[in-house]
């Protein structure tokens, strides 16, 4: 019997500023969070400001999963729990009932069609690096070698 692959660890970063089926944007993202499964760990829900058209404000979070997938899979699968949420295409910057976005994972550096890990925004959005500060505030990106909590760090520092 062959020895079992040790399952990767993920980090993904959850956002919604429009109802949906599950309700308001904070229920939205407890229903992502249960769709995506393999949770180790969950980050609180925050309220942030939109970037760009919408006005309406965002309900963020982050959560750490454990999964056997490649990332290109956990990709495909987390484009699938959007769709099912009712997100569509369109717009960049629009109202979503929910966005998923690969942000890190344990493997270091990942880049296919279609995907690049870490997310290529992440260092420089607070509606990211907040969540993923209190979430895994030691992991270490892996093209900076800083931890999130230097991220989060460098970036108040520039916003301030």
């Amino acid at each position: 019997m062959a020895a079992s692959t040790p399952p990767h660890h993920y980090v993904i970063a959850l956002g919604s500023n429009r109802r949906g089926r599950h309700g308001e944007p904070a229920a939205q993202l407890r229903a992502a969070i249960a769709a995506v499964g393999g949770a180790i760990a969950i980050s609180p829900i925050i309220q942030t400001r939109p970037i760009g058209p919408s006005r309406r404000r965002f309900a963020n979070a982050a959560m750490l999963i454990a999964s056997d997938e490649r990332p290109d899979a956990l990709l495909a699968r987390l484009k699938r729990i959007e769709r099912d949420f009712g997100r569509r295409r369109g717009r960049r910057w629009d109202a979503r009932a929910i966005d998923l976005d690969l942000i890190l994972w344990s493997g270091g550096a990942w880049a296919s069609p279609g995907l690049i890990v870490p997310h290529p925004h992440f260092r420089t959005r607070d509606f990211v690096l907040r969540p993923l500060c209190a979430l895994v505030p030691g992991w270490r990106d892996p093209l900076t070698g800083r931890t999130i909590r230097q991220l989060a760090a460098r970036l108040a520092r520039r916003a301030g």
